[in-house]
């Protein structure tokens, strides 16, 4: 049987959380989210002087009696917001948990594996966008677009979501660059775009900031989400051991010393604080999770805590 990305019970507590964004909406269809524009809503935003021909129903008699003149309520214009969720599927993100060999033996906590993880994150903040009647595009990307899901609207579309996600398989290797470099991979309107991904991409710290570079061009704010295993943070390993290669099928011999993994985790660290900084300059947000922290905290503390969704 296949685990579902989101418990039944997590449904309701999602439709009170909404995604962040830091941006005022440009948008052609009504929604829940405020705009630059005055509008329809019942959010008030400021008074101006009565013009023949304006809605008699806005007038604001209040105002009229106290000061003799007449003035007309104006309420902010509400506009759904163009989200658009890339979801990594290269072979790197097949590991951790059950499925995961590495896994088996090194004494570390149960972990979910990294791309269930992954699904799991993009249904969560997937579904808050549909429930605020924003559109949700979805693409799954390795070394290319690997499935695009086309916009949907509205909770009744978080079927399709989910099944989409489910049914993505993992394979390839990770190049957000190349499998956006074809200007139908790209945004066609401004809004917001999520990464789900480990960020293990070829060409490293210089090609995921070519790509975003990109992205922002578009009109996005940026979401980065970074999933990665405990295993991959502080291996459990040692000895001489061959390593394999998960996305190019090669491996090499190495002996796993105290030293060596030394390296590997303060390499391992000063990549996620060069992908740290190269946002931090470009207001991208950077959020770092991994799998064995419980779905719930993923989303109700850890992004939630970034500013990424919020009540």
């Amino acid at each position: 049987m296949i685990d579902p990305l989101l418990p039944p019970s997590l449904i309701p507590r999602l439709e009170r959380l909404s995604i962040a964004s830091k941006r005022r909406v440009r948008g052609t269809t009504q929604g829940k989210r405020r705009s630059g524009r005055l509008g329809a809503s019942l959010e008030f935003a400021d008074y101006r002087e009565y013009a023949p021909g304006d809605d008699i129903r806005r007038f604001d008699w209040g105002v009229y009696a106290r000061t003799g003149r007449p003035f007309v309520r104006q309420y902010w214009d509400e506009q759904e917001l163009h989200v658009n969720l890339y979801l990594d599927v290269s072979a790197s993100m097949d590991f951790g948990g059950n499925r995961s060999i590495g896994a088996e033996g090194t004494g570390v906590p149960h972990a979910e594996n990294k791309l269930h993880y992954a699904k799991s994150l993009a249904a969560a903040v997937g579904y808050m966008a549909l429930a605020g009647y924003d559109r949700v595009q979805t693409t799954l990307f390795a070394s290319e677009v690997d499935g695009k899901l086309p916009p949907i609207r509205g909770k009744a579309s978080a079927a399709r979501l989910f099944t989409f996600l489910q049914d993505a398989k993992v394979g390839g290797v990770g190049d957000l660059a190349t499998a956006l470099r074809r200007p139908q991979s790209m945004p066609r309107q401004a809004g917001m775009t999520w990464i789900f991904s480990d960020f293990w991409l070829e060409g490293g710290i210089d090609s995921l900031g070519e790509t975003l570079s990109w992205l922002l061009a578009t009109g996005q704010e940026i979401v980065l989400v970074q999933v990665l295993s405990p295993e991959e943070i502080l291996p459990k390993l040692s000895g001489d051991l061959r390593l394999l290669d998960s996305e190019l099928g090669t491996g090499k011999e190495i002996a796993l010393t105290g030293k060596v993994l030394e390296r590997y985790g303060n390499a391992l660290e000063q990549y996620r604080a060069e992908i740290a900084r190269f946002c931090s300059e470009r207001g991208i947000r950077y959020v770092q999770v991994t799998t064995d922290l419980p779905l719930e905290k993923g989303i109700f503390e850890t992004l939630r805590g970034a500013g990424v969704v919020g009540s």
